[in-house]
């Protein structure tokens, strides 16, 4: 039995561990919220090495039991977490000795804290991304109820923050639902490689014990077994890929953001966001801030510096195992918990947002914005757009030095530079005119908007 402060892997060593390295060298600080999953799979060890016969019944019952309090300990915080534990394997381990002495250190036969790290961070990675696919669930429900009640709502589109075309604010808002809809998918992806069981390769190269991996895939719910030792205790694929989806859910949700807060500025004046879910100045009493949305543009920063730490952490790692490897958890937490966060406000903000539907419409028609419409239009007379984007473009110059719009102009003005403009070009030249021309799939028209929101709503 392992004496008190003495280390389980210490009968090769001659001195204790200098208490520095002990500090510099712990994650129990951190890993400890793996603690479920720890004890998660080492019920399903003990149950395995039963089965098999390396261990007893009556001591696979002991452990399962002790396992199970010490479950409760931590979960009501009545567990002492030390920093000599080093991390959450060493303290449960420790513990379970201290519970039910030499019995509790069978546990560990036939796996390494290598292997068992490996499962740990991908039983807890499971149970994320599944809540986090939930989270963007609830976002795209919040996006679509908002593009459903928009439905009338006309803005202008935007390219190189210039106005471009009208456009349905429902339209842009679904935008952002394809774009949560796809990250749902790499998420779902990503969770085919997180669910494969690693325990069983030990520390680098498996066990001559008479183990089922199996059985133990079958208790925990993987479909999948590791196929290579060296690579299951060394791979961190599936973390990296896991950040690199998060910075692409946290981009997009930084993209929202960014047209939120200008938005909401006066120069825009599109929208408000509830108080609620604004803040003031400590200085200037008339501001109303959009600090919910900076902090998640912010923090995008964080998750992508988490991405290039976790790839440089594994980009000159050589086979297999390195303690290197301890520094992808707290990259992989932080992630977690940002994404999480940012997710579940941002639903809520959006519900409270208030648009103004009658500015969005005059801003939308300013600008010229509807001169592609007269293009196409010249084009459906019969004008290569090459030609016809020649004389729109002679038009709009002439409206910019005469200070008209483009809707305001007689027909004999029209025909100054095209003698084929015909009176029915007045039905191409309103924000709400262009946006229901473009009734093609993927198109801003009410008809299409409307198509694909009953769609969406079917799936």
């Amino acid at each position: 039995m392992t004496k008190s402060g003495e280390k389980p892997w210490g009968g090769r060593f001659s001195e204790p561990t200098n208490k520095n390295v002990e500090t510099f060298t712990a994650s129990i600080h951190y890993d400890k919220r793996l603690y479920r999953y720890d004890i998660e799979g080492s019920i399903a060890h003990a149950k395995m090495l039963a089965k098999q016969g390396i261990i007893t019944e009556s001591e696979m019952t002991l452990i399962v039991k002790s396992l199970r309090e010490i479950l409760k300990e931590i979960e009501q915080d009545r567990f002492d977490f030390q920093p000599g534990d080093e991390d959450i394997h060493m303290a449960v381990e420790k513990r379970l000795i201290e519970k039910i002495g030499d019995v509790g250190g069978k546990l560990h036969t036939a796996r390494s804290r290598n292997d068992q790290i490996a499962l740990d961070m991908r039983l807890y990675l499971r149970d994320e991304i599944k809540t986090i696919i939930r989270q963007i669930t609830a976002l795209k429900s919040a996006f679509l109820e908002t593009a459903k009640a928009e439905l009338h709502t006309v803005m202008p589109g935007y390219t190189h923050v210039q106005k471009a075309q009208p456009v349905l604010l429902s339209h842009y808002f679904l935008a952002y639902w394809e774009m949560l809809d796809r990250d749902q998918d790499r998420l779902k992806d990503c969770l085919k490689r997180v669910n494969v069981m690693p325990l069983g390769a030990c520390a680098l190269s498996g066990t001559g014990l008479s183990i089922d991996r199996a059985y133990v895939a079958k208790l925990l719910k993987f479909p999948k077994i590791s196929q290579n030792s060296m690579d299951a205790v060394s791979d961190r694929d599936f973390v990296a890929e896991f950040i690199f989806a998060s910075s692409m859910i946290i981009m997009h949700l930084s993209r929202y953001c960014e047209d939120l807060i200008l938005w909401s500025s006066d120069e825009f004046a599109f929208v408000e966001i509830a108080d609620s879910f604004t803040t003031g100045s400590s200085i200037m009493p008339q501001k109303k801030n959009p600090d919910v949305a900076e902090l998640i543009r912010g923090k995008t920063g964080r998750i992508y510096g988490n991405l290039m730490g976790i790839l440089t952490v594994l980009k000159g790692l050589p086979m297999t195992y390195d303690r290197d490897l301890q520094e992808d958890k707290e990259g992989l937490f932080d992630t977690v918990d940002t994404l999480e966060s940012c997710l579940e406000i941002l639903k809520e903000m959006v519900k409270n947002l208030r648009f103004d539907k009658a500015h969005m419409l005059k801003a939308a028609s300013s600008g010229y914005s509807t001169a592609t419409d007269v293009a196409e239009y010249l084009v459906n007379k019969g004008v290569p757009f090459r030609q016809a984007h020649g004389i729109v473009g002679r038009l709009v110059a002439h409206c910019v030095k005469v200070k008209k719009p483009l809707e305001n102009l007689k027909m004999d003005d029209f025909r100054k530079f095209y003698a084929g403009f015909e009176n029915d070009i007045y039905d191409y030249l309103t924000a709400e005119q262009s946006v229901n021309l473009r009734r093609l799939i993927g198109g801003t028209a009410k008809e299409s908007v409307s198509a694909r929101i009953k769609q969406i709503e079917s799936i």
